[in-house]
């Protein structure tokens, strides 16, 4: 087994996307939490050395002026989105933690150098917290997958699912496809979110992180076949328990927030964060070291995926 080091440091809530262009496209939440960043290379390694362009910075004030999270960079019906979560200034909200999804596009073909447009807020269908948004294509529909508040469940965010008419504006209603049930999503907060999505052989899945952002969060699945109607939540079977969790004995602790990559000869690849110490001073929100690893995936021979240890690729 190879021992992994951190690919890049200090990047928490990573996301890899390789283009047509044969470019890999990389950004993450920034210790500031003031804007988003991209960086582009020809290859995941080099990501960690290449130049990084901020190519939107937050408002000083308003709806969305505060602790810009977990952007994510697709290519949706011929442009470029950025997905991310942010919270109102501090004179709209005390309570910061009022997040709403939001968007910015880019119609050039090289996002790092062309024009940002801000697209506005996503509605959800639902006015509360919500934040870690992804989208994927399936049988030629656009479809939402994001973390979300509802008022009449216990916990902080579950799983939700909807089509897209178009890249900022929902097709359907949202369904729940997850909430925090099993213990090891419970610790410390009730929390599902972070959902990314890999395909494999008949399945689609969806990977999420649980549980507060220490040395508990770990990180579970949910699968369902591709020919499943992907809108009902009987279709998904959840996993009881987790696949990537802390490995103290290699000081990897709160793998998650993950998403699903290629290499450059097409093996799945995973990306997550990770600290490499637990004693945090003060809230673990505002402690920078959660750091970007990438690790293959690994399948098992009846099409489940493998995640193994955190701190190794097997």
């Amino acid at each position: 087994m190879k021992k992994l080091s951190p690919l890049i440091e200090q990047r928490a809530d990573p996301y890899i996307y390789k283009h047509t262009d044969g470019y890999y496209y990389f950004t993450a939440s920034v210790p500031a939490y003031d804007g988003i960043e991209l960086r582009r290379a020809k290859t995941i390694q080099a990501l960690a050395t290449a130049e990084t362009v901020m190519v939107w910075r937050k408002p000083s004030e308003g709806d969305y002026s505060e602790l810009i999270w977990a952007p994510e960079i697709h290519f949706n019906m011929g442009a470029w989105y950025v997905y991310f979560a942010a919270a109102p200034s501090r004179e709209i909200k005390f309570d910061l933690f009022q997040h709403r999804m939001y968007a910015i596009s880019c119609s050039d073909a090289n996002p790092l150098t062309g024009e940002w447009i801000f697209e506005g807020k996503i509605d959800s269908g639902i006015d509360a917290f919500c934040l870690d948004a992804t989208t994927f294509t399936h049988s030629n529909e656009l479809y939402y997958v994001w973390a979300q508040k509802e008022l009449d469940v216990r916990g902080n965010s579950n799983l939700m699912i909807a089509k897209m008419e178009t890249p900022t504006k929902l097709a359907t209603k949202p369904v729940r496809l997850s909430k925090p049930e099993y213990d090891w999503e419970i610790q410390g907060f009730w929390v599902n979110e972070g959902p990314s999505i890999v395909k494999h052989g008949s399945r689609i899945f969806i990977s999420y992180s649980g549980s507060a952002t220490d040395e508990r969060y770990a990180m579970g699945i949910l699968w369902a076949e591709q020919s499943a109607d992907l809108l009902d939540p009987a279709s998904w079977t959840k996993s009881v328990e987790p696949v990537l969790v802390s490995e103290p004995s290699e000081k990897v602790f709160g793998p998650g927030h993950n998403s699903f990559t290629v290499d450059e000869e097409g093996n799945d690849m995973l990306v997550y964060h990770a600290r490499n110490y637990t004693e945090i001073e003060g809230d673990p929100l505002w402690d920078p070291n959660r750091h970007t690893y990438v690790k293959k995936l690994r399948w098992d021979e009846t099409g489940m995926p493998i995640f193994g240890s955190p701190a190794f690729e097997e």
